[in-house]
């Protein structure tokens, strides 16, 4: 299996749509609008970081950063036929190396495990949010 990360920001929003889609990030009913857009969350970030095989998208993560202090992981979403190969280690190890120094923040419970077998350890910092019009 030959994978080849890219590090571009603007991804295919259908092949987005599609991977989030597979993973249970995203509903049948999304509407051509959301699709259309579904990138925009990828070209603001910091880090884009994409995993493709033979010129399929089969993972993807970004990240937000100050480029100092602190990074967050958003979006870290593998093909499920895809995981458990190593794409999305090597994918956040991509973001951690573009500003090894940082702080790195991801909120996750489904995916608990996997971030702390690759080195994050839990906090108990506490996070409120206000939700977007899309969810």
């Amino acid at each position: 299996m030959n994978v080849e990360y890219r590090t571009q920001k603007d991804l295919p929003c259908d092949a987005l749509y599609q991977l989030f889609l597979a993973v249970g990030w995203a509903k049948e009913d999304t509407t051509q609008e959301m699709i259309d857009n579904f990138d925009i969350g990828f070209r603001n970030s910091t880090f884009v970081f994409s995993a493709w095989i033979d010129g399929r998208l089969v993972g993807c993560v970004r990240a937000l950063s100050d480029l100092h202090f602190r990074s967050v992981i958003y979006d870290l979403a593998v093909l499920p036929e895809f995981q458990n190969k190593g794409i999305g280690r090597g994918l956040v190890q991509r973001c951690r190396e573009a500003c090894e120094a940082s702080e790195w923040l991801v909120q996750t419970d489904m995916a608990k495990g996997f971030y702390e077998k690759i080195g994050f350890q839990e906090n108990r910092d506490h996070f409120l949010t206000i939700p977007c019009k899309w969810f």
